[in-house]
């Protein structure tokens, strides 16, 4: 089989603030045959979008290509001229962001976005590139293909905007595609139709692709051959079948045993006369104006109730739009819940976070999804962590500053970083010292908001054991939410499924093995496998596809 795509002893550099130069890619290989699809797999920072973005002839601000070449069916990307490139991207070599949402216009309808690749490059008449469109959106199992490029982005879901983007791709025939990311945001039942869909229309066309993740059960699903990269440098490489059975790198072994799930419980054990530390009851919150029945016109969450003993985990999981961050937020007090019961610690709290007593907002913290919003950026890690223990506790001068050291102690971070701002922090770095800040309150119950969609698996798996650990030395209690059911699985001793903002099961770790729901089912059965055959050989309920799926 002839090569498309040869990386020949590629080279990319830094340049600091200061000026000094940083080696990020270091001397890199890698061939591609026509047709075959590869992924790029490792941790944050191991350089897989740098090269996958060098394919487009492409680098970051401050970056640059200092040697090698990049060939694309004899072209080098690395040498040809800025308009020669320009020619080539979207007809040759095109790309599928990870996030659609910022890839399409709002103002412009998705047809016109769609085809505007072909009338930048002239290559086929307007009424043939929306023929074209409509025949890709058959192919990519989108809903009324003959009229879904009428509407505009937020008239779509975030599944059918993913397949869309790759429309806009594929359209110019490229004959190479690089996905980036394409299903991180996905939840579970959706990323399951996107893969199926790309992997039917590029193998159905022959497209050669580079697919860039660093989770390996999606990318057991789509790749042919696997590059494992840590630190700018290919580790490992062979077929997906090799590399999943028999790795051979430490560092790939370090993958594969980050991804495997936990088995084992380490949460507190319960007991009959256990009081619990949360209850919430019949708890109704949304948004919009606030109608007669003294209810928001858009309920996020209907009449949801559920308690958390203490030293115990609760897990609530759903697809995206479930209402699960929303009740997060109404136990924290941040979105005051419309209707219902919050009872914690025995104390029944008011429903807006304003009007709760210091303590009880000292018990309870919430830890959120991205920490690069959640930490000030102008504030160095000290003050960030400094700011909640004077709070709370009253600390200041050398009491504060010690007690800095010990959270930093418990986050597992060396003392030095307190002098650092959140941008000087690698993305695992800053969810610690997010979860960091919440300990200096000493709370009870921590509320963990998706903390580890945006992490690798290697560092997810590394946060994740820290929370175990913290748990056992603090005693703390812990809601997790995520739609990522393998670190649900992982942590917590009880899930509740919630679909359309309500609650549809409760069960154990038992009961995770053989949900009795409909929707629970679903869910369980859409968590991808390390088997390279899964997706090909999954049969799920023509059924509950067609009530609970949401592509």
């Amino acid at each position: 089989m002839s090569k498309l795509v040869e990386i020949k002893n590629l080279h990319v550099e830094a340049t600091t603030d200061s000026g000094r130069r940083i080696e990020i890619i270091k001397g890199v290989d890698i061939e591609i045959a026509k047709g075959e699809i590869v992924a790029l797999i490792g941790e944050s920072g191991s350089g897989k979008t740098t090269i996958a973005l060098t394919l487009m002839g492409y680098t970051r601000p401050g970056c640059r290509i200092s040697e090698g070449a990049l060939l694309i069916d004899g072209k080098d990307m690395a040498t040809l001229s800025e308009r020669e490139r320009t020619k080539v991207r979207g007809t040759e070599v095109a790309y599928v962001p990870q996030s659609a949402a910022a890839a399409f216009n709002p103002s412009q309808t998705i047809m016109d976005q769609v085809i505007e690749v072909t009338r930048i490059h002239g290559l086929i008449t307007p009424d043939k590139a929306r023929q074209r469109a409509i025949e890709l959106f058959k192919a990519l199992s989108l809903p009324s293909p003959e009229t879904i490029g009428e509407r505009y982005p937020h008239q779509v879901s975030g599944g059918q905007l993913q397949r869309l983007a790759a429309a806009m791709a594929l359209i110019g025939g490229p004959k190479l595609v690089i996905f980036d990311e394409p299903t991180t945001a996905l939840d579970v039942t959706t990323q399951i139709d996107v893969l199926k869909a790309f992997k039917s229309v590029m193998k159905a066309g022959g497209i050669t692709g580079v697919y860039v993740s660093h989770d390996l059960a999606v990318v057991a699903q789509i790749a042919d051959r696997i590059v494992v990269l840590k630190g700018g440098e290919v580790q490992e490489e062979g077929t997906t079948q090799a590399i999943l059975s028999t790795p051979a790198h430490p560092y790939t072994q370090e993958l594969l045993s980050a991804f495997e799930p936990q088995e084992t419980q380490f949460a507190g054990k319960r007991t009959d006369k256990a009081q619990p530390l949360l209850v919430i009851e019949n708890v109704t919150a949304g948004y919009g104006r606030v109608q007669e029945d003294g209810l928001p016109l858009v309920k996020a969450v209907r009449s949801v109730s559920l308690s958390v003993e203490k030293g115990r985990n609760l897990g609530i999981i759903g697809e995206s739009g479930c209402g699960k961050s929303t009740l997060a937020r109404c136990i924290a007090g941040i979105l005051p819940a419309s209707a219902g019961n919050i009872i914690f610690n025995g104390k029944e709290l008011d429903h807006d976070a304003r009007r709760r007593f210091r303590e009880a907002l000292r018990e309870m913290q919430i830890v959120f999804q991205y920490a690069d919003t959640a930490l000030n950026p102008a504030k160095p890690i000290e003050d960030i962590l400094g700011r909640p223990l004077t709070f709370y506790h009253g600390l200041n001068g050398s009491a504060r500053s010690a007690r800095i050291d010990e959270l930093l102690d418990m986050v597992r971070l060396p003392k030095a970083l307190r002098y650092r701002h959140p941008s000087e922090l690698s993305g695992g770095q800053k969810q610690r010292i997010n979860f960091a800040r919440a300990l200096a309150a000493n709370p009870k119950l921590i509320i963990c908001d998706e903390i580890t969609s945006a992490l690798d698996t290697v560092v997810a798996a590394a946060i994740i054991e820290l929370l175990k650990d913290l748990q056992r030395e603090l005693d703390l209690s812990y809601i997790f939410i995520s739609h990522d059911l393998s670190v649900v699985e992982a942590i917590c001793d009880e899930v509740m499924v919630m679909y359309r903002g309500e609650k549809v099961e409760h069960l154990t770790r038992e009961d995770m093995k053989s949900p009795a729901h409909p929707y629970s089912k679903l869910l369980f059965s859409s968590v991808p496998k390390l088997d390279p055959t899964w997706l090909d050989t999954l049969v799920l309920e023509p059924e509950l596809v067609r009530q609970y799926g949401r592509a």
